[in-house]
């Protein structure tokens, strides 16, 4: 049998002393209002829900616990261009297993730009992540630089990959979990919501709620979208043509 080094992060969860400000941002986000704790699947926890409802937020603060950049890239990216992040990264508490992982790296589709420029700045090895298209150099990244036994932090990366992609991002996922990766991942991607070894996690008003693949939005609206795609679109225009 063999032997797994997974998973390498166990829990977030609120510190006790923690006296967060329920006015104040992030804390009127309802979803991490009500955080309390977060239980990390072994191989990949997704994080969805709509925009403005917390995921990112709270991946960022995760980021941040993990002494990672909050703007992306590895612990050893040392530059700032933004000083909006958030204080609930003070206010987590990460439970960790008795394992270590040999990598960790946080990829950011909103901040990307910025992790290619320090990258040319310091002379990474390997082609500028400029010299590509902005989806080419993110599946670069994803491809070819994330490796085994790794701590993977991914936030909307579908932003920057065609649909094609993301089906080959999800086998790239599965090759990192075979290979004793972990991965948490914000996403509003069906196709990367399929993975089957996972914990979905759904932030809304009402907090964070774990969802089966069929039970959640993207998965229902994508799927009645696709079947109907005449009907839906003469819905959404207002006109039963579509004109």
């Amino acid at each position: 049998m063999k032997l797994t080094r997974k998973p390498y992060l166990l829990r977030a969860e609120m510190r006790p002393e923690a006296r967060p400000d329920y006015a104040a941002y992030p804390y009127d986000i309802p979803a991490v209002r009500a955080l309390a704790e977060i239980e990390f699947h072994p191989d990949v926890t997704f994080f969805i829900g709509e925009n403005g409802a917390g995921k990112s937020t709270v991946l960022e603060a995760i980021a941040v616990a993990l002494d990672l950049n909050p703007e992306g890239g590895s612990r050893n990216a040392s530059f700032r261009t933004t000083d909006s992040v958030s204080a609930l990264h003070q206010d987590l508490r990460l439970v960790r297993s008795a394992y270590r992982p040999r990598a960790s790296y946080f990829l950011r589709a909103e901040s990307f730009f910025n992790v290619a420029s320090y990258m040319d700045e310091i002379g990474s090895p390997g082609p500028s992540l400029h010299a590509c298209s902005h989806g080419e150099a993110f599946a670069s990244v994803l491809f070819e630089r994330l490796r085994g036994q790794g701590l993977y932090l991914l936030d909307e990366p579908e932003a920057a990959l065609s649909p094609s992609r993301q089906m080959a991002a999800l086998r790239a996922i599965d090759e990192l979990v075979r290979q004793d990766s972990q991965l948490i991942i914000a996403t509003h991607s069906p196709i990367l919501l399929a993975y089957p070894r996972a914990r979905i996690l759904h932030f809304d008003a009402a907090g964070i709620t774990e969802l089966a693949y069929e039970d959640t939005e993207h998965y229902a609206l994508t799927r009645d979208f696709l079947n109907h795609p005449a009907r839906r679109v003469a819905q959404l225009l207002g006109s039963p043509d579509g004109n």
